[in-house]
């Protein structure tokens, strides 16, 4: 670690420390590597940075730590755009480090106010105190707003990286996947303050700091004691429950050929297939396929009856993923057409049950931001897509089942499934399509995040994607049954209905946006005691 002594303002001391920083929490979150001891000290050294570099230095420091870590975060976007989009390296490379600016600019505004707010570039000897608390609000505040801002792109929020520790992370029931965040930076801060009263030149403040330190020491003793509590309670809930047999069906069906006429009946085989091998004489109640398993549109395709067929002669539940439209007629009194990305669930009777549409569209993927106003990116239409975002929450009900559903990353944004727990869901299923990544850390990234989804709210959550990972979430976040990626499979397991009311359900869910407006007070405090 660099002394302040040294110039804290050289670049000989910002860069080195934002690219620890980066390649710290690169190697903790998900993927090829996934230490997550690391999540407690890997911002360490961009801490140090700004507690004793000048505000627009410490920006900078964000800014580098921001770019590198988003770069070996988001490398398969090269992937998504290159491979499966078709686009050549000079437009595919450029868009990978634009989205990785873009994120840059959240960590470099976090040491830039933290540094004006609780920096010592101009007192060497302030508390450490003010640091020790005001980083994590200003933290998970900027969190929330990169989860709301421009549709929301919340990806691997910090708390995310714990996802492999399930009695680490429960008390998610209480303030969400973002309380896990505010904890993470707490130890993080407290590591600088215990590094920092090393000094011999250092001087106690009066008791007031002391006490503030023991406060963020008993909070931090607080959240892991609830969370091992909590552990064993919904354990033993869970347990008790009413069962669900299910089984997910991972058809590992090429994406370059997903899509060809030629190719979709022996896609409906092989998932009919998979599905009766993994049923048997299991008593399956319900089969879950993943998103746009189904390569045409139900309403007028006739292998809509072979589908049907299989769910009623195996007297089962089905729920698929598959393109909809609907035809309403626009302003000019003629048929106007509007497609979604939607999951149908066929009954034992193979008669369709209800229907669900997406609710959060992705961005230049099924839908052209500005279209309107916009009119150079009508061409874009074709490649991207234009699907018509769903906005019905309620959960679709086969008997005591109340399925909550999240289409593709609408698992990375919590307030769909709360929104879903709230209106009666006590199962939660993700449909999704993760080809798109290739062998790449994003389907792990994925999962990750959808494990929170299951703690937030006590829920289990069964997932299906086409190319995996495939399994199952119990309420504690404990995932069952994976499957590997890549790999045509299908897996049985027995789901608790867990029909519980968490903290999160009831307000719990504000704890993001709470730091946001902690976050702006400290934004206007801090410019008022300037003037």
């Amino acid at each position: 670690m660099m002394k302040p002594r040294r110039n804290p303002d050289s670049l000989l001391t910002l860069i080195p420390a934002s690219l620890a920083s980066a390649l710290l929490l690169a190697l903790a979150m998900p993927g090829k590597i996934g230490w997550w001891p690391l999540l407690f000290v890997a911002l360490v050294p961009l801490l140090w940075v700004a507690l004793f570099a000048r505000p627009g230095r410490s920006a900078l420091a964000g800014l580098v730590f921001g770019v590198s870590y988003h770069l070996a975060l988001m490398y398969w976007i090269l992937i998504v755009l290159g491979r499966y989009g078709g686009l050549p390296l000079w437009i595919s490379l450029p868009a990978l480090l634009l989205l990785s600016l873009y994120m840059a600019l959240y960590p470099a505004f976090f040491c830039w106010l933290l540094s004006r707010v609780a920096g010592r570039s101009w007192h060497r000897e302030r508390s450490i105190a003010p640091l020790v608390w005001v980083a994590p609000v200003i933290w998970v505040g900027l969190e929330y707003i990169k989860g709301v801002a421009f549709s929301g792109f919340p990806w691997m929020d910090l708390g995310y990286g714990l996802f492999s520790q399930p009695q680490l992370i429960q008390a998610a029931d209480i303030g969400g996947h973002h309380l896990i965040s505010f904890v993470l930076v707490l130890c993080n801060t407290l590591l600088v303050a215990l590094i920092d009263r090393q000094r011999r030149t250092v001087r106690w403040g009066v008791n007031l700091e002391r006490r503030l330190l023991i406060a963020a020491m008993a909070f931090l003793v607080f959240v892991g004691g609830y969370s091992t509590v909590r552990y064993q309670v919904v354990r033993t809930i869970a347990n008790r429950s009413l069962q669900a047999q299910v089984a997910v069906v991972q058809g590992n069906i090429d994406q370059a050929l997903k899509w060809s006429p030629r190719r979709k009946a022996s896609t409906v085989d092989t998932y009919i297939d998979r599905s009766r091998q993994a049923t048997g004489e299991n008593n399956t109640e319900l089969v879950v396929w993943p998103e746009t398993a189904l390569p045409f549109y139900p309403q007028d395709d006739p292998l809509m009856f072979k589908v049907a067929d299989f769910a009623s002669q195996n007297n089962l539940w089905l729920l698929t993923g598959a393109p909809l439209y609907t035809l309403k007629p626009d302003t000019a009194g003629g048929p106007q057409i509007q497609y979604y990305n939607g999951a149908l669930l066929l009954g034992p009777d193979g008669k369709l049950h209800g229907s669900h549409a997406k609710q959060h569209l992705v961005p230049f993927g099924e839908y052209v931001p500005f279209r309107k106003y916009l009119p150079f990116l009508e061409p874009l239409v074709e490649t991207a897509g234009n699907f018509t975002a769903g906005t019905d929450k309620k959960p679709l009900q086969l008997g005591a089942m109340h399925l909550g559903i999240l289409i593709c990353y609408e698992s990375i944004f919590p307030e769909i499934a709360h929104a879903s727990v709230l209106a009666g869901a006590n199962l939660l299923v993700n449909i999704t399509n993760d080809a798109w990544y290739g062998r790449s850390s994003a389907p792990y990234q994925s999962l990750a995040m959808a494990v929170f989804r299951a703690v937030e709210n006590k829920r289990s959550l069964i997932r299906s994607a086409n190319t995996g990972i495939s399994g199952f979430i119990d309420p504690l976040g404990r995932v069952i049954n994976q499957t590997e990626i890549f790999k045509e499979d299908a897996r049985v397991a027995r789901v608790p209905m867990v029909d519980i009311v968490t903290v999160f359900n009831r307000q719990g869910f504000r704890f993001g946006s709470a730091c946001a407006l902690a976050l702006a007070f400290l934004v206007v405090l801090r410019g008022r005691q300037e003037r």
